[in-house]
Order: structure tokens, then sequence, then C-alpha cells
């Protein structure tokens, strides 16, 4: 909350970076909480998150979804209304993260079978090969 209150007073009144200064600092702020709360799972209850599946494959799923859900928008600007145009958008997102989690094996299989319908899902995977 400090950070954010301290990156709110020093960005917001730059007139180059504005309201999009508070933006800066919530991801600033929600990205020191979840560093704090992984050393606190670590050093607690001794659990080993790696990197590389906890962060960079849940990062490249996001950059993954924005790009296309960003593409998809700008294509269909034009196309029919703004409003439905971002409706599409969101629910491409959606979809387009789904699949890019799966594509990465972001989640294990035992993972997976915890959802609901899990081993459905799981089937599927394993008969298009992903799995």
């Amino acid at each position: 909350m400090i950070v954010k209150l301290i990156l709110n007073l020093i960005l917001v009144p730059i007139p180059s970076i504005g309201v999009n200064g508070a933006a800066i600092a919530s991801v600033a702020c929600h990205l020191i909480a979840f560093i704090i709360s992984i050393m606190a799972l670590k050093k607690v209850i001794k659990i080993k998150l790696g990197i590389r599946r906890f962060v960079i494959k849940p990062i490249l799923a996001t950059i993954i979804m924005g790009i296309c859900s960003y593409f998809i928008y700008s294509s269909l600007l034009g196309i029919i209304t703004q409003t439905l145009a971002t409706i599409i958008a969101i629910v491409s997102a959606f979809i387009i993260y789904a699949l890019a989690v799966v594509v990465l094996h972001i989640f294990s299989k035992q993972e997976i079978k915890m959802l609901p319908a899990g081993n459905k899902i799981c089937m599927i995977l394993e008969k298009l090969k992903i799995y």
C-alpha cells in the first residue's frame, strides 16, 4: 500500500504519465505483494515454486492473450460496433488464454484432474497428444 501511495504521488503529477501512473503503481504494488507472498510460502511451508512454471509461463500466456485479443479487437472495430468488438475480444481472450495455459503445460495432469470434469478434460488432452 505504501509503494502504491508513493508511486501515485510521484507518477500521476508527471504530465506525460498522468493517470497511467496509477495503473503503474497498482502493478508495482501487486508485484511486491506477490513477491512477499512467495517468500512467505517458501519460508513457512517449504514449498518449491519453479520460476519458469509459476511466473514465466503464465506471463507468456498473458502476453499471447493480450496480443491476440488486441488484434481481434482492432480488426473488428471498423466492421462492427465498439461494444460488440469489445465483447468478442474479451471472450476470445478467455479462450486464447485457456489454450495457451494448456499448450504451455502450466498445469500438471494431476492438477487438471482436480478441476470439475477434469478427468474428461485430461482424456481429451491425451487424445489430442497435448499431455
